[in-house]
């Protein structure tokens, strides 16, 4: 067997497991990898491929995010969210709700049992939804981060992207980072 020159140094990018130790993760990707296997079902590879994703690439779902997706075709559905599903205070009122999440906050929990819904696990979902019947995949905002703003060119690069990154300033004072433009209070002569 030879070495293949062209792909010596290419490395796999997909994931086949989680990189997490985690118990319990463990035995929910075992679980879904069965799932995956053994029905026709693409909500099952879904499932099991985000299990596999790290934490950025599974950011969070508030309550306010899930009641808004929400319509009335989905009533009577089980949301389920391969992450954690967080509270939203600006939410006033919480509709009954099924969610199915691999974690949820003290807050979001208390709230949605409170408003007369249900919090299932993953492993609770594939007994009663084995192939994803009934239910609705939902997931969050993962360019919500504050450090995706400060990826791409910056600005005065003369790249053409319309791609702005926001600089990391110490401070947003007078003396830091102004950008001096054509204004003469940023001390530019016309």
């Amino acid at each position: 067997m030879g070495i293949d020159l062209d792909r010596h140094h290419v490395r796999g990018t997909h994931r086949k497991a989680p990189k997490s130790e985690n118990v319990y993760l463990q035995v929910l990707v075992k679980l879904y990898r069965f799932l995956a296997r053994r029905t026709e079902s693409n909500f099952n590879k879904v499932v099991l491929r985000r299990l596999f994703m790290s934490r950025i690439n599974r950011p969070p779902v508030s309550l306010s995010r899930i009641v808004s997706n929400v319509t009335d075709s989905h009533k009577g559905k089980t949301i389920v969210v391969i992450g954690t599903v967080t509270d939203d205070n600006r939410l006033l009122t919480v509709p009954k709700l099924s969610v199915a999440a691999l974690r949820f906050t003290a807050t979001a929990r208390a709230r949605i049992e409170k408003a007369g819904g249900e919090t299932l696990t993953l492993d609770q979902l594939a007994l009663r939804a084995p192939t994803g019947a009934n239910t609705l995949l939902l997931r969050g905002p993962k360019n919500a981060r504050e450090a995706v703003k400060h990826f791409g060119f910056g600005p005065h690069s003369h790249k053409a992207s319309n791609i702005e990154q926001k600089p990391y300033v110490r401070s947003k004072g007078r003396k830091f980072e102004r950008a001096r433009g054509r204004r003469r209070s940023r001390g530019f002569k016309v």
